[in-house]
């Protein structure tokens, strides 16, 4: 389970844009998206409660990062990644929802097993630099889904935490299923009570809505 440092903040605007031509896109449609992207200005602003005072940077352009919040971010940071697919799913099949990337391996040989896993973590390592992004490594863990011995990942002394168990879109997973029943039992505890206090001010039917 990957997860990228800064990742909507670090795309290179240069090299969405260098693909967006090697797909084809070009004429008005190019130059729609280099309009969204382009021309757009930061700086940093600090107060100084006791002088009441700001200090303000002067404005600088912005040339990397897609909009926090917009509709097009997502779908502009997917181009980004998109072409990673056929770097590594050669030995591994890879699930990529917007900045979760998520990477499959099975093999039932240990030592083959370990052989495409680092070859896969080299390759993905060596993609990212290109395209300015990095793994944020505190955050990034693997689930060893066996009954065998544990794995060791790293790269350049930095290693990937082997967790019990990981949270992927919305389901909590690990060889038992028990967190992700856990909490889903905690969660229906707490919608029964609602209902429950809910019958004496709310009519049948305002109740089968929250139901």
């Amino acid at each position: 389970m990957c997860d990228l440092e800064k990742a909507f903040d670090c795309v290179n605007h240069d090299i969405w844009l260098s693909k967006l031509k090697f797909y084809g896109i070009g004429d008005k449609d190019f130059q729609l998206y280099q309009s969204y992207l382009g021309n757009r200005h930061c700086r940093t602003a600090i107060y100084n409660d006791s002088k009441n005072s700001n200090n303000v940077s002067n404005w600088a352009r912005v040339r990397h990062g897609v909009p926090h919040g917009s509709i097009l971010g997502p779908q502009l940071f997917l181009l980004y990644l998109n072409d990673l697919l056929k770097f590594i799913n050669k030995t591994s099949a890879s699930i990529i929802f917007v900045d979760d990337t998520s990477i499959l391996f099975v093999h039932s040989n240990p030592i083959d097993f370990n052989k495409n896993i680092y070859v896969v973590f080299i390759t993905l390592n060596q993609w990212l630099r290109t395209k300015q992004l990095s793994l944020n490594f505190n955050k990034t863990n693997y689930v060893h889904f066996t009954t065998k011995r544990n794995i060791s990942i790293n790269l350049n002394n930095n290693f990937i935490t082997n967790s019990s168990y990981t949270k992927f879109l919305g389901v909590t997973m690990n060889n038992t299923w028990n967190n992700h029943i856990d909490l889903i039992t905690k969660k229906l505890s707490k919608a029964c009570y609602t209902i429950k206090n809910a019958k004496t001010y709310m009519s049948v039917s305002s109740l089968k809505v929250i139901y």
